[in-house]
């Protein structure tokens, strides 16, 4: 269907999920297929050609109805783990009211079912375990990989599959939690959050843990269900190539190759730069000329300063080393300088300044760097709370109209500082977007509207864009694309007193913008391999809307018998 809700000229496609499906399933076999099942919503027909009278209620629901049980049930759980289980439950029941659920109440659930909740999930994993939602791949059966993924899946479907989210457990997205055994529940949750935002069909992805590289810590002897030895390194580990800390090296092997996303480092690299392009818009600051300091030189934080001086290369014609020179980094050790050779990551090598420019090696903190640059941003990503002070903001008001300020550091208290401080210390005149939701902050009258540097307006809009234009790859300039997108729908862009991003309850819409210009820029990069992309912009935009999935129920029907020979 299209937006208006009138019959779409692009329904003959095969993404686009209209119509009935066919169901090889019947009676408590189909009952218990959470991507058939519509419990007490089946229609009599059905529970009449599926064999399902007796084993459901006589009363027949909407789903509407439905929705409305389930959040009184979900509501009755007594803390956030609990209704982040009861939700991984639903889901292992009856996919269609599980994504329905969220969709109805994303503003309430989003931090249960994703970060902060998602950490404590992660963490008692084993302990709430009830059944397997990914494939366990296993480092010492190498040979039977292929034949691992080629049988996961629902029974009696055969689909090709769009994606795939793999982790190997190392770490977890909440940087105060290093857990050391199976976190299956991260690339699980990170692809619900993008069926639910993007639109793409749920079951045409696949979450895949290499739990064969799992630290085993003595901590959790009681509850892990991973392999209980030292985590594999070097060859034997680089055979799979998958883990946290090699994300960097391995992004960079991949990317020439395949299609393939870091949420760590891309996704959040590119809802920063979206929040900061809305910034400088505000702000009448240019690319060519910003300067910015980024605390925290992590995945994070370089892949944040990877995704700037792609934009500040692209928009400016500037070789992307000339770009980088627009940006300081700092670590534990203060300012990133080249004399520190192998101590940098490869990450933050293209970032460590001359030591020519700091002669001074007892001045490379913070407040001195600050100081000394005078930037027009300052983000964090260090995971140390408070280290933003008051010396250090007043310091950089002193020296730009609006300074844009984004502590991320995530959970909330792991915040560089407070949105209510930082607008005071500026006297209202900074621009705040943060890692966790915050509500408004007033100063002298006026409330401003903070901003929520969140992955998920982001990452399911690019993965949208690149399954259905099938590209190649996915470039820089289709990532820089993505940003502009999103940034374009900043609320500050109208008000300067309003979010510098969507909020997340717009994520499917968010998406559609982004799967756009994404599919644009992979068409004239000559990287998109589907065939009769309408290129009118209006075209696009009902040939996108036409293939996202949307979670309501579908007729089933019997599978057609072949015919005799």
């Amino acid at each position: 269907m299209s937006k208006s809700g009138a019959a779409s000229k692009f329904s003959h496609l095969p993404r686009a999920a209209k119509g009935p499906i066919e169901c090889p399933l019947e009676g408590s076999a189909l009952l218990q297929s959470s991507y058939y099942n519509k419990g007490s919503a089946f229609p009599d027909d059905e529970r009449q050609e599926f064999r399902l009278h007796g084993l459901l209620p006589p009363n027949v629901q909407t789903l509407d109805e439905q929705i409305k049980r389930a959040y009184e049930q979900y509501s009755s759980r007594p803390d956030d783990l609990a209704k982040n289980t009861f939700m991984a439950s639903l889901k292992a029941q009856n996919e269609v009211l599980y994504y329905k659920l969220i969709q109805t109440h994303l503003k309430e659930m989003f931090s249960v079912i994703y970060t902060p909740t998602e950490g404590d999930a992660i963490q008692n994993y084993s302990r709430l375990f009830r059944r397997p939602e990914g494939c366990f791949l296993n480092i010492h059966d190498l040979d039977r990989i292929e034949t691992s993924l080629s049988q996961f899946g629902e029974s009696g479907r055969n689909e090709e599959i769009d994606y795939i989210v793999v982790t190997d457990g190392e770490e977890v997205s909440d940087t105060s939690t290093r857990t050391s055994f199976l976190q299956l529940t991260y690339p699980v949750q990170d692809s619900r959050n993008w069926r639910s935002g993007s639109g793409i069909d749920p079951h045409l992805g696949r979450e895949t843990c290499s739990d064969h590289f799992m630290r085993w810590d003595s901590s959790f002897k009681a509850a892990a269900s991973g392999f209980r030895h030292p985590r594999v390194r070097g060859e034997k580990y680089d055979s799979e190539d998958f883990g946290l800390n090699n994300a960097r090296r391995l992004l960079d092997k991949y990317r020439p190759r395949v299609p393939c996303f870091n949420d760590d480092i891309q996704g959040t690299g590119c809802v920063t730069l979206a929040a900061l392009m809305a910034a400088l818009h505000v702000s009448k600051i240019t690319l060519s000329e910003v300067r910015v300091v980024i605390f925290g030189s992590g995945s994070a934080g370089t892949g944040i300063a990877d995704q700037i001086t792609d934009a500040i290369a692209t928009e400016s014609n500037k070789s992307k080393g000339d770009a980088a020179k627009q940006i300081w980094c700092l670590d534990k050790p203060g300012l990133l300088l080249k004399s520190y050779k192998d101590k940098l990551t490869p990450a933050q090598v293209p970032f460590a300044r001359d030591d020519s420019e700091w002669p001074n090696k007892e001045h490379l903190d913070l407040f001195s760097v600050v100081k000394t640059v005078k930037p027009h941003v300052l983000i964090g990503t260090s995971t140390r709370p408070n280290s933003f002070t008051e010396d250090i903001v007043r310091e950089m008001g002193k020296h730009v109209e609006r300074p844009v300020i984004f502590p991320l550091s995530n959970p909330t208290r792991l915040h560089e500082a407070q949105p209510k401080d930082i607008n005071d210390w500026t006297e209202g005149r900074a621009l705040i977007a943060t890692g966790s939701p915050f509500p408004p902050v007033e100063y002298n009258g006026v409330k401003y509207e903070i901003a929520e540097c969140n992955n998920s307006t982001c990452f399911p809009g690019i993965g949208l864009g690149a399954v259905l234009s099938r590209t190649l790859l996915l470039s820089d300039k289709m990532l820089v694309a993505a940003v502009k997108a999103l940034a374009a729908q900043s609320p500050a862009l109208k008000d300067p007193n309003k979010p510098l991003l969507p909020d997340v309850v717009d994520v499917r819409e968010i998406s559609v913008h982004i799967a756009k210009a994404v599919i644009k820029c992979a068409m004239r990069e000559g990287l998109a391999q589907e065939k009769d992309i309408p290129m009118e912009d209006g075209e696009l935009d009902e040939w996108i809307r036409t293939q996202m999935w949307d979670p309501e129920y579908r007729p089933l029907v019997k599978p057609a018998k072949p015919k005799s020979t």
